[in-house]
């Protein structure tokens, strides 16, 4: 069998399954582990798979349209319930951080509403929950609106946050694959790049549904985290991996 219809039949395996072992491709195409690695190691630089510890998994191609926030919000809520609730309990009194745009994050806004903190967010969703609270120093850094996520993005938006500096930067994302991280729109990935380069501490939030799949835009990558939040749904052998980058928790 040729490399090319090799590498066919794994993807095609892999699509079927959605994970598959070294040792199932080997029995199935009756190839030697040697030939199974290199072959993984080949798809896997061509962004066809997620390599994993003796294995592959399926990557989850992007939907092609970005979600409104509304059509967001109704999804997977109980996790980010769960993510929002157990992030917040890392925030102390008088500290400075900043949240991003998110459904996961307004969630967490929700967790925040009596702590004496300073928050610097480019979310209007955000904004407008702890600007009911009356000890929460509130800082909205505005810009060109994006509708349909209510994020303040742009040049306006990023000279807004260029001398702050924060405790803590909290960002959701669309994805998160080989290594990176993604979303929909190049203008929310840039500001949420510059808050967390000017964090001492970064947080990724993301539900398990995040976990191998891409999105349009890269602009992080996960071993620039410091921690990682999701919940039980997420794969072992994902865990597994992002835990050689950095620090996960898992809700339960």
């Amino acid at each position: 069998m040729k490399k090319e219809e090799r590498q066919q039949q794994i993807l095609n395996m892999l699509n079927a399954s959605g994970q598959i072992t070294v040792n199932e491709i080997m029995d199935a195409l009756s190839v030697s582990d040697m030939t199974v690695r290199r072959d993984l190691t080949d798809l896997s630089k061509r962004n066809l798979l997620i390599r994993t510890h003796g294995g592959a998994q399926r990557i989850v191609a992007s939907e092609g349209y970005e979600r409104s926030h509304v059509e967001k919000k109704s999804l997977h809520e109980d996790e980010k319930r769960k993510i929002a609730s157990l992030t917040a309990s890392y925030i102390n009194d008088g500290e400075t951080i900043f949240l991003g745009p998110g459904t996961t994050l307004e969630k967490m806004a929700y967790c925040l509403m009596d702590k004496k903190i300073r928050v610097v967010t480019n979310s209007l969703p955000v904004f407008e929950i702890l600007n009911q609270s009356t000890s929460v120093d509130l800082i909205l850094a505005g810009g060109e609106y994006r509708s349909i996520t209510g994020a303040f993005v742009g040049s306006v938006a990023l000279c807004a946050l260029e001398n702050m500096r924060f405790s803590k930067a909290f960002i959701s994302v669309n994805g998160i694959a080989q290594g990176s991280v993604f979303t929909y729109s190049e203008a929310e990935g840039e500001i949420q790049k510059k808050a967390l380069n000017l964090a001492m501490d970064k947080y990724l939030l993301a539900d398990s549904s995040k976990f191998n799949a891409f999105d349009f835009y890269e602009f992080y990558k996960v071993s620039d985290f410091d921690h990682i939040i999701t919940d039980s749904g997420i794969d072992q052998n994902t865990v597994t991996e992002l835990k050689k980058y950095c620090d996960i928790q898992i809700c339960e």
